[in-house]
């Protein structure tokens, strides 16, 4: 597979006017339910709302036109909003707007050398976790706006314990009517989708089609603008709201800022990769298609610093868009594309509408987003049947994202699969050594010679089981030492030096050292270390047979 392919141009070679028709609709129906999304998730991400749709209008149409995937939608995603809210709060949108293209760049050279395939070995535990935590963040960051709670004035509530503790602090100035609004807004989130699936009839298909959020959208503003019913808007809070197309531009960048976004910018950028590509895979199966992964970082990587560029924040494939997309008609890039477009119309026409959206509606829309993303049934999964050192994984990472920041929890979570990882390999690892009266079976029904021990070696020789072969203490008459590898399948440079010391220690007593059924990595470490020429190539045989001959002729 070519490093870089963008589906569209192999797309367009047997498209016509019914393949455009398909994806057409499909991008109406995607950029409706984009919109409110986008907006919510600008707000959940601590900038203003229409940066959302500045992202996925940018980001969303470079990623399809680019991209390694005929179907994947791409924009803001609630992955990243306490990551952006921290850095808005710490660096600022000049802060973020770097990160941003930061995190594009490494994208890029994560496709560029081709890691796509890569992350697939990062743990589900951890990606449970985080996600989890995630979940949780984004509830607490809403629950003021949902109940219209009034922080005290001066109180942090830039972390997700500061908003915790100011939401005990401010719990009595709960607003009744953002609260009943909050409600209503939540039960047609919850209730409309259950009519189009349960129902019968026309009616239940056209409701399918309808998206909630918009309904619950639609329903909030005329509540607020036609009953008593009065809360805080999107207008209230950003009455600086901006319509029309940003132009590009870069702010100041000095070497203090790269230096102080580098952390968050790789877990951006490993972020976005592992969520677009999941995305992808989920597709993939949808219209029996295979993605190219290298192509889609590489695409992710343009569209966010593209994103940047114009005053956007990162961007990634989004699963339930691209669900969407696909359940409508889309069937290539061109889908992608149009929604884009769709929303950039809404950008310059209509955004002013946007400012009557109430805040409680926008926090039932991520209540529900945060639901939908928490993955709770496989965390509670994982807690019930998975061994103890997973659930220490997906614990840590989950408690480090909600206490502190992704970017810890994200590290620690890894350094903490890394370490019970060697761990697990290290307790699997054994050395045996044989009785003096076992029969060889199937390899020679010959008894061991006398002054012969036989050991094996099980699991691979690295540096956290390499201690293993210090078991290996022959009695004091003995004269030859046989170690079977055959269950070794690898070796590393810790494990090579172990064992070089047990072939000294063994010659210094006058112990003969014999391997035998060696496979082809250890082997060629062994070369290059020198350690053939050392033990001597007589002593290298390829099975117990050669081994009980060479004991034999000592």
């Amino acid at each position: 597979m070519k490093l870089f392919q963008p589906k569209l141009f192999s797309s367009l070679k047997e498209y016509n006017g019914q393949k455009f028709a398909s994806d057409l609709i499909a991008g109406l129906i995607v950029a409706v339910i984009a919109l409110p999304l986008s907006i919510a998730l600008a707000i959940a991400s601590g900038v203003s709302p229409e940066k959302g749709l500045y992202t996925a209008i940018v980001a969303g149409f470079v990623i399809a036109f680019l991209g390694g995937s005929r179907v994947n939608i791409s924009g803001p995603t609630a992955a990243f909003a306490s990551i952006v809210a921290g850095i808005v709060a710490q660096q600022g949108l000049s802060g973020l707007i770097v990160a941003t293209i930061f995190a594009g760049i490494i994208l890029i050279l994560l496709g560029v050398f081709r890691v796509g395939s890569l992350i697939k070995y990062i743990p589900v535990t951890i990606t449970v976790g985080f996600t989890a935590g995630i979940a949780v963040t984004i509830i607490i960051g809403q629950i003021k706006d949902f109940l219209g709670l009034t922080y005290p004035a001066g109180m942090s509530t830039v972390e997700t314990i500061d908003k915790l503790k100011a939401i005990g602090a401010s719990i009595g100035t709960i607003n009744l009517n953002a609260l009943i609004v909050g409600l209503i807004g939540l039960a047609i989130l919850i209730l409309f989708p259950l009519i189009g699936k349960k129902g019968k009839g026309k009616f239940a298909a056209i409701v399918s089609k309808i998206p909630a959020s918009m309904v619950a959208v639609i329903v909030g503003v005329l509540i607020v603008q036609f009953t008593p019913l009065k809360v805080n808007t999107i207008g209230t809070l950003y009455p600086d709201i901006k319509a029309g197309f940003p132009a590009p531009g870069l702010p100041s960048i000095s070497l203090d800022t790269v230096i102080a976004v580098a952390p968050s910018a790789f877990t951006i950028a490993i972020l976005a990769a592992i969520e677009s590509l999941l995305s992808c895979v989920v597709s993939d199966g949808m219209i029996n298609d295979r993605h190219n992964s290298n192509t889609e970082l590489i695409a992710l990587g343009v569209g966010n610093i593209a994103s940047g560029v114009f005053g956007g924040i990162p961007a990634t494939g989004a699963i339930a868009r691209t669900a969407a997309n696909v359940k409508n008609g889309g069937r290539s890039p061109v889908s992608g594309m149009v929604h884009a477009l769709v929303l950039l119309l809404f950008l310059v026409v209509l955004m002013p509408v946007a400012k009557l959206i109430p805040m409680p509606i926008i926090a039932a829309i991520l209540f529900v987003v945060a639901y939908n993303m928490s993955e709770w049934r496989r965390f509670v999964d994982i807690l019930r049947h998975s061994p103890k050192s997973d659930i220490v994984v997906m614990a840590a990472t989950f408690v480090l994202t909600v206490v502190f920041d992704l970017v810890v929890a994200i590290i620690a979570g890894l350094l903490l699969a890394f370490v019970l990882f060697m761990k697990r390999m290290s307790e699997v690892t054994r050395v045996r050594r044989w009785d003096e009266k076992e029969q060889l079976g199937d390899e020679g029904a010959k008894a061991i010679p006398p002054h012969t021990v036989i050991y094996d070696y099980y699991g691979p020789m690295f540096f956290a089981g390499s201690d293993k072969l210090l078991e290996v203490s022959p009695d004091e008459d003995t004269r030859t030492v046989i170690l079977r590898m055959g269950s070794v399948e690898s070796i590393d440079a810790t494990a090579m030096r172990t064992l070089d010391k047990l072939h000294d220690d063994l010659r210094a007593r006058g112990v003969r050292l014999i391997l035998t059924r060696i496979r082809n990595q250890p082997l060629s470490v062994m070369k290059k270390a020198g350690f053939i020429e050392k033990i001597g190539a007589e002593n290298i045989v390829p099975g117990i047979e050669d081994a009980l001959k060479a004991a034999t002729e000592e």
